[in-house]
Formats: structure tokens, C-alpha cells, sequence
């Protein structure tokens, strides 16, 4: 294999001869190979949202990919993390919760860091420490207040090959996950875009229409109309209202079911109904079920069906179905629009912890409508960003999903790269 070897050269150059060879060695404890700083408390008096001081890290919200993102700040800094360093989180629910530290910045005493020794690699570290993160949870749980303790961290098995192994298993897991950073890079660049168009297709400010008016939805072109979602649609349905299993005759749509403006089938339960009920409620091409009742953050979820199968929908879901002056996707886009779900929150019923949108308020919510051929113009466009994110989407599963597998088979000494000709880049060498 070359010095250039990809990832996948490497996958498929390991052979049977390779597997289980590992007595060269040792599962040791995390306290032989570093030294733990424990995080310490800062008052809130002396923590900053101005970049005023040193970075502030509180916890888990702050990691981000391999590491951390900076929102905090502080002008009394007590313990630091250091670059290299592995931290773990030692409180609270995302107990376990790993990241690594590549710049200098204060550790709230929600967080731990490993500084590695000379005698292990500084990544090699934090994928044995990533790898246990399942496994530190449930440690954790063992009190009311999650919690791990030093000995948690510092007795804790990890796999110590030679250094020039580690390197190399650091390589190629790092390989990925910085593919997985750059997929993750193109999904937000994505979103913005899908974010921007819709600021303006609802508009019409895609292209030139000529002359605008202003409306009470904003400004649109002087030949679309302002009508409300009920001159749009011929049916606003409510779901069954009966109690679900996990096992049944047909799959049931929950609040949970709507994602990113689509219906998802999973996760799913199930319910027995007869055909006259079955064919009341069931899910058809084209549909759009609405959440009418959530939190307030949620409620005004939307989404198109466009799956297959038999499948219901449930009683906290609204069916829409539209008539001859609109397109389902159309509809479903605008609804999915910030300015429509900030409308619908104006007919919402607010509770202590939930919202309430009715049928008959839905229908009262204004919308532009251009043409039908505009409509379906401006769906289009929406559509081909959506597959864009969605092809995207399943590529950065499908790393994961490959590093999950190669992160266990590489720290388990399953695949070796004793044999392999690896490029170790600069940046891993210096840290062991």
C-alpha cells in the first residue's frame, strides 16, 4: 500500500492473517497514561457573552463535532483544558458526553480533562475515551444526580498499542470525522440557502414580477392573491383519538412523525381498526398533517406524506387536504415558512406547558398565492434544496455509521495497521 493509502484501501487491504494479532498490547488504566484536571465553578457575576476574558466551557451544550464551540466567556478563570486534552463530562445528564480540547480555555466543574502522557497519542485517547461514552453513562446513573467520579475516569480500561499503532488508528478515524465536519458544513451552508430562498419565492422576489403591493402578508407581486388556508383546501380533519400499541394492523402518525417538512415513518405504533375506519383516517399522497397540539416550540409542526403503505394518523394531528386552487407541496412549503408558523402562533391556545392550534383556527391563516404554474415553480425549487439536504444527510449517517463500526474494530485490535502504510499527518504526531 502506498503512503497516500485512502480509507477504503486500507479497509480492504486487512486480511484474516490480521485479525486478533494483538499481544503486543496491553489494556491499561487511563491513570497510567494522563493526568486529570477537574473543572472548578466560576460565578455567574464573572461570566460573559463579550469575549471578555478567557474561554468558559459550562458542559456538554458546548461540544460541537470533535470539540467545542465558544459562547462564554470569563475574567476568573481557575482550571484549564489545554489542547490535546479529552474532556468528559462528570455531571448531569450527558454524563459520559466526550470532546477534544484544542485550544486553551476554563472548565466548569461539570467537566473533566485528560491530559495525555508522552506514552499515548492525544487522539488515540479520546477515541478509547469516545468509545466508552455509553458505558460512562450508565455508569452515572447510579444516583439522583448523574455523576462520575475521578475513579470513574482513572480506573477505566483502555487499549495501549505502540505509538506508531495509535497514530495510525487516530488517522483513519480522524480521516472520517473530519469528512463527517465538511458534510456537516455543507448541511448548514444548505440550510441557509433553503432559508434564504424562502425569505423570498413567498414574495415573489425570486424574479421580476413587475409591480408589488403591500398585504397583509408583506409585500408580494400585484397579480397574487392573499387567501386563507381554508379557501385551499377541502378537507381539515381531525386523527383518531383511540388508544396505540407497539404491535397492530395499521401504523399510526404521531406528533413525533413530522420532521423537517416531511411525514417519517419512525418511530411508529399501531392500531386495529375496521375498513369503514381505516379508510376515514388513512394517510394519502399528498396529504399534510399539522400538530395542533405541542409545546409552543413544537406545535405547527407540518409535514407532506409522500410515503408508501397503509398508515393512519392520530388524534394531536390535523389532515389537510387541498383543492383545485393550490399544490400540496406549495401549501405544505409556505406552512413550513417562518412567517406562517409565526401567524399560526397568533390563533394559538397557550396552556402551562402545551400550545393548542384548532381546526377551524388553522384555516383562518392567511397565505400568498401566486398561479398554479408559480406555485408549482416555487415548490420545485424548494424540493431540489431538500434532496440536496437529505442526500447529504444520509451521507453523514453513513460515516458515522462507518466510524462506529471502525472505531470498534480498530480499539478492539479486530482490524490492525500494523501492516499497513498509513500517512501519520503533522498535526497527530505532535501530541504523542
Amino acid at each position: 500500500m502506498s503512503e497516500d493509502a485512502t480509507l477504503g484501501e486500507f479497509v480492504e487491504s486487512e486480511s484474516e492473517d490480521d485479525i486478533g494479532k494483538k499481544e503486543d498490547w496491553t489494556i491499561e488504566k487511563v491513570k497510567n497514561h494522563t493526568k486529570l484536571i477537574s473543572g472548578a465553578h466560576v460565578k455567574s457575576d464573572n461570566v460573559n457573552n463579550d469575549s471578555a476574558g478567557e474561554p468558559y466551557l459550562t458542559g456538554p451544550d458546548d461540544f460541537e463535532g470533535l470539540g467545542f464551540r465558544v459562547t462564554k466567556y470569563t475574567d476568573s478563570p481557575t482550571k484549564y483544558c489545554e489542547p490535546g486534552d479529552t474532556l468528559v463530562t462528570v455531571k448531569g445528564s450527558g454524563c459520559g458526553k466526550t470532546a477534544l480540547s484544542d485550544q486553551r480555555a476554563c472548565i466548569s466543574r461539570q467537566l473533566k480533562a485528560l491530559r495525555p502522557e508522552s506514552s499515548i497519542n492525544f487522539l488515540h485517547l479520546y477515541y478509547s475515551m469516545k468509545s466508552k461514552e455509553n458505558f460512562l453513562q450508565t455508569l452515572s446513573e447510579g444516583s439522583a444526580i448523574p455523576g462520575l467520579s475521578n475513579s470513574h475516569l482513572t480506573t477505566l480500561d483502555i487499549p495501549v498499542p505502540q505509538l506508531s499503532e495509535q497514530r495510525k488508528i487516530a488517522t483513519v478515524l480522524y480521516t472520517i470525522d473530519q469528512a463527517i465536519e465538511k458534510t456537516e458544513e455543507v448541511l448548514e451552508q444548505t440550510h441557509t440557502v433553503k432559508k434564504a430562498l424562502m425569505q423570498n419565492v413567498f414574495h415573489g422576489r425570486h424574479k421580476d414580477f413587475g409591480e408589488y403591493e403591500q398585504t397583509p402578508v408583506g409585500e408580494i407581486p400585484s397579480d397574487w392573491s392573499v387567501v386563507t388556508i381554508g379557501d385551499v383546501v377541502q378537507t381539515a380533519q381531525y386523527g383518531i383519538s383511540e388508544s396505540l400499541s407497539e404491535e397492530g394492523q395499521y401504523p399510526i402518525f404521531r406528533m413525533n412523525n413530522i420532521e423537517n417538512g416531511y411525514v417519517i415513518d419512525e418511530p411508529l405504533k399501531y392500531i386495529d381498526l375496521d375498513n369503514e375506519e381505516f379508510e376515514k383516517y388513512r394517510v394519502k399522497e399528498g396529504d399534510i398533517l399539522f400538530n395542533r397540539t405541542n409545546s409552543l416550540e413544537l406545535v405547527g409542526k407540518t409535514g407532506i406524506y409522500e410515503l408508501e403503505g397503509d398508515h393512519v394518523f392520530a388524534s394531536y394531528l390535523v389532515r389537510l387536504q387541498t383543492n383545485n386552487k393550490t399544490t400540496p407541496y406549495y401549501l405544505n412549503y409556505y406552512m413550513n415558512s417562518s412567517e406562517a408558523q409565526n401567524r399560526m402562533m397568533d390563533f394559538a391556545t397557550k396552556g402551562v406547558s402545551q400550545a393548542n392550534i384548532n381546526a377551524n383556527s388553522i384555516q383562518q391563516v392567511k397565505i400568498p398565492l401566486p398561479s398554479l404554474e408559480e406555485q408549482k415553480e416555487i415548490a420545485e425549487r424548494i424540493r431540489s434544496i431538500d434532496l440536496q439536504i437529505e442526500t447529504n444527510q444520509q451521507y453523514k449517517s453513513q460515516l458515522q455509521r462507518h466510524r462506529r463500526g471502525l472505531m470498534q474494530d480498530l480499539l478492539s485490535g479486530t482490524v490492525r495497521t500494523t501492516d499497513t502504510n498509513i500517512e501519520v499527518p503533522d498535526e497527530i504526531v505532535q501530541h504523542g
